[in-house]
This record gives structure tokens, C-alpha cells and sequence, in this order.
């Protein structure tokens, strides 16, 4: 037990203080909004969660897999080989791995996160991601959200994959820079476009802040993002980093649309 001068001389008495201020702000956060599952709203002893019944609903993604698009198979086909998603159309990037199928109970969080001006999700997402691509941690990536446009930024408050990646650098000790991509041009939502629209709104739309670059110079760059759909928007930003100068990167989101698995958003 420290005491009261060691406290006061190791500034320790500080976080004390931090500690129990944070405490003391979620207890009166539980009693005006008491805790509730994530998708269902049932009540909850602990927030940012799901109730038994919903996150047996949710759908994991784990081995096997496709190494390249981390797209799920059925029975294994051995180490090295490659979805037909991956043979027909190889990505820019070099993996991308997503914790969850997309389905009712991911589209509803996602929603939620990405439209319902709910940033605390972004926790519980973070939490699954962490496990999801912890073979991308093992280079010590940088971890680079998927920019918003500023005018969508200002109506939403947050960009949803900004806090997803702050709470997986929380999670997993990795740096987060905000500032390295921009998006130069504000383009439409990409719910309701087909494959190639998607890739027709945002081709172009994203640059690299050469000096923001710099302090990413020799390391690897993991994307963040909220669902992995078509690709057409982590094909971009991939294709911007690349041309700013970056050596490799990969892709981490929280779900993936599985065709046959769940309608596409």
C-alpha cells in the first residue's frame, strides 16, 4: 500500500484520481442508461455486450480460410489455397481478415456504430477484431482507419473506423494514425451499388498525406473498417498507400459479407 507522500511524489495519486473519476462516471451512466445487449436491448449486468441469445446468433469467422481474403471454407483445403474470389480478382492488399460473418446481428451493431450515433460499439467490435487478426499484429502494423469525407465527418460526429481503430491500438498496444489517408472528394453511400458501382464512387477518392508517410516509413499499414463487402473501398485506400509509398498492407474489419451466406449490403 502506497502512501500518501508516495502517492503525492510518484504522481501516482493522479491516476487514483483518473481511476475513480471514470468509475465514478460509468456507475451514473448504468443508472440513467442501465445496461443492454447490443442488438436485442434485453437488460445486462455490464454494457457493451450481448446477451447469451444474440451472441449465439453471431457467426465467427475462423480456420479454414482463405489466406488472402480471409473468406471462410467449408472443409479445409490446405495452407495455401486461395477462394475463387481471390483467384478471379487478386486484392491490392495482402490479407484481410473480418471476426464475423455479416448477418442480422452484426448488420444491426454495424448500423448502430456506423448510422445511430452509437461510437461506444465500436468496443465491442474492437474486442473480436483483436482475436481476428492477430496474425496481422505480428509485424507491428500501423493501424490506418478508412477516412471519411469532412462534410460526412461533421454530420456524424465520428468516423466509425477511427474509433474501431483506437480501441483495437487500445487492445493490442498498436500505434493508430488518423491523419495518414484522406478522402479528397466526397462520393455517395455505397449501399445499393452494384460491384462495379462501388468501385466507380471511389476510385480516385483518397490520398496519402506525404508527411503523415513519413512516420510510417518500414512499417506495415493494417486498414480498419467496419464491414468488408465487395472490397472496392480497401482496394482504394490500398491503391493511394501504395502509390504514397507504402511497403505492404492488409485489411481488418469487423464483418464480411459471405455470398450465400447473407444478402450483401
Amino acid at each position: 500500500m502506497e502512501s500518501a507522500d508516495e502517492l503525492v511524489k510518484s504522481g501516482a495519486w493522479r491516476r487514483h484520481l483518473r481511476q475513480g473519476v471514470r468509475w465514478l462516471g460509468r456507475g451514473l451512466l448504468d443508472l440513467v442508461y442501465p445496461p443492454a445487449c447490443l442488438n436485442c436491448e434485453a437488460p445486462m449486468a455490464s454494457p457493451d455486450t450481448l446477451c447469451p441469445q444474440c451472441f449465439a446468433r453471431l457467426r465467427p469467422i475462423t480456420a479454414p480460410l482463405c489466406p488472402r481474403l480471409g473468406l471462410p471454407f467449408e472443409v479445409s483445403l490446405g495452407p495455401d489455397a486461395l477462394s475463387a474470389e481471390a483467384l478471379a480478382d487478386p486484392p491490392p492488399f495482402g490479407r484481410a481478415r473480418a471476426a464475423v460473418i455479416y448477418d442480422d446481428i452484426a448488420g444491426t451493431i454495424v448500423s448502430r456504430l456506423k448510422y445511430g450515433d452509437r461510437p461506444e460499439l465500436a468496443r465491442f467490435c474492437a474486442r473480436l477484431m483483436a482475436g481476428a487478426g492477430r496474425e496481422l499484429w505480428q509485424s507491428d502494423p500501423v493501424l490506418v482507419p478508412v477516412p471519411l469525407h469532412r462534410a460526412r465527418h461533421l454530420s456524424r460526429r465520428y468516423n466509425q473506423s477511427a474509433e474501431l481503430a483506437l480501441h483495437l491500438g487500445q487492445l493490442t498496444g498498436l500505434r493508430v494514425d488518423t491523419a495518414l489517408v484522406r478522402r479528397t472528394r466526397k462520393t455517395r453511400q455505397q449501399v445499393g451499388l452494384s460491384g462495379d458501382g462501388r468501385q466507380r464512387n471511389v476510385a480516385g477518392a483518397f490520398a496519402v498525406d506525404p508527411e503523415a508517410m513519413v512516420r510510417a516509413t518500414d512499417r506495415s499499414i493494417v486498414l480498419v473498417d467496419d464491414v468488408y463487402t465487395t472490397g472496392a473501398t480497401t482496394k482504394a485506400v490500398t491503391r493511394a498507400l501504395f502509390k504514397g509509398g507504402a511497403g505492404s498492407v492488409d485489411v481488418v474489419t469487423f464483418a464480411r459479407v459471405v455470398i450465400g451466406a447473407e444478402l450483401p449490403i
